[in-house]
């Protein structure tokens, strides 16, 4: 059953955590300069005085605070730190070995920041309208349900792990990609951005009778992927492999064959797009360091890329020989993969962990076919990310093109209907 509210609800989300917290607050009845909070024995040290938790409430609705060395894209290729700068409530809680600096706030002003840090203030109405609806959903759909948790299975030499949102128990939701990119007023905002929270306030996607989990990732590639090919087995109705285009026809791209023409083609979809105004609204700065991601490329040397892979899965399988697609999802992204060892033989999925055992970071997707030459593979592959739901440039294209929101939604969310939750 759908829980609805009589008033909007509220929401924490966990920004750091860390031994040693550095803070500024501007107004909260106090002064501005930097502070530091410091974990002792199980407390909080903050001005010689100990707590186990504390909160700074605003006293007015231009109230901020700030935060030091905040890291965003954690293990991603573009990882750093900043300072960002928050509005509403700061708590900081101590909980193992860490201090956690949490930000209590409405949900359509965390809305706001979520749309702005997801992608540029100048998106098109359109699809910052339909974001909105679908990190409503999201969020409303973790709060209720809580995520499932990261799991691993092992039958013999196969090693299947899934990486679900962290079941949270501190708050809601955390700051970062993990969960949704969340950067307070850090992020420059827009009247478009405002407007769209403003027009779609309190509209969420549902299937029958539950919120739906509404997934997005930057980059379909030309085929949307289901959620059981990336994590738990247990079809969404609502999320579908389908085309990324008008007609939402692909071939069948868990057939090996046609995943490696489909790969090696560049087919018409509203995600293949080289438009840099249209991809400047998707793109923040930090992104635009990735300049392929409709189809890219890579190539690794035989012996750097049996380092790579030993050290990021922890087995020692000799000289990798060869990389086997075993099974593929209806985008055309592996799920599972064996990895040919001169010592040894495993089975690596599901698509997140087969991306991470063959990148520093994170591939850009597991929609990929390998070719060898001698010494070398060369990958070749499509999408960025886990191409399940909305695909962030398709539906910044298809907004440019005149599509309205709840066309975009349907387009990507087949079956589900927008409704009102407060």
């Amino acid at each position: 059953m759908i829980h609805r509210y009589d008033s909007e609800p509220m929401v924490s989300v966990g920004i750091v955590g860390a031994k040693i917290i550095t803070f500024s607050l501007n107004g909260y009845g106090t002064t501005a300069e930097p502070r530091t909070a410091t974990l002792h024995n199980g407390l909080i040290l903050i001005d010689g005085r100990a707590h186990t938790q504390i909160s700074f409430m605003p006293q007015s609705p231009d109230d901020s605070f700030s935060l030091r060395d905040v890291v965003i894209g954690v293990n991603f290729h573009w990882e750093r730190k900043e300072t960002q700068t928050f509005r509403g409530t700061l708590k900081l809680l101590a909980d193992n070995g860490k201090i956690w600096a949490i930000n209590e706030l409405p949900v359509e002003d965390y809305l706001e920041s979520v749309i702005s840090s997801e992608m540029s203030a100048t998106s098109n109405l359109p699809l910052l309208m339909a974001h909105a609806v679908i990190s409503r959903s999201w969020l409303m759909s973790q709060k209720e349900n809580k995520a499932r948790p990261n799991t691993q299975e092992q039958h013999g030499n196969a090693f299947i792990r899934w990486y679900d949102h962290t079941d949270h128990t501190l708050f809601d939701v955390c700051a970062d990609d993990h969960c949704q990119r969340y950067q307070g007023i850090t992020m420059e905002t827009s009247p478009n951005v405002a407007e769209a929270i403003r027009k779609t306030r309190g509209e969420i996607l549902t299937y029958g009778d539950e919120i739906c989990d509404a997934r997005f990732s930057k980059c379909c590639g030309g085929a949307m992927e289901e959620f059981q090919y990336c994590w738990d087995d247990t079809p969404k109705p609502y999320l579908k492999g389908i085309g990324d285009t008008e007609s939402e026809k692909i071939p069948d791209l868990t057939v090996e064959e046609n995943a490696r023409q489909w790969i090696l083609s560049e087919p018409e979809s509203f995600c293949n797009t080289k438009d840099k105004r249209v991809l400047s609204q998707v793109l923040n700065d930090y992104d635009q360091e990735t300049t392929d991601f409709y189809r890219w490329h890579i190539s690794y040397k035989q012996a750097e890329l049996s380092e790579l892979v030993n050290r990021k899965l922890g087995v020692d399988l000799g000289t990798v020989t060869d990389l086997v697609p075993l099974k593929r999802g209806k985008s055309g992204r592996i799920c599972e993969l064996r990895i040919v060892g001169s010592k040894q033989t495993i089975v690596v999925g599901k698509e997140l962990e087969i991306r991470r055992a063959l990148s520093e970071s994170h591939l850009y997707s597991s929609a990929f076919v390998v070719d060898k030459h001698a010494d070398v593979f060369d990958i070749h592959g499509a999408g960025w990310g886990h191409g399940v739901g909305l695909c962030q440039i398709g539906a910044a294209v298809m907004g440019d093109k005149g599509y309205s929101y709840d066309k975009i939604l349907k387009h990507y969310y087949p079956g589900a209907e927008i409704e009102k939750a407060w």
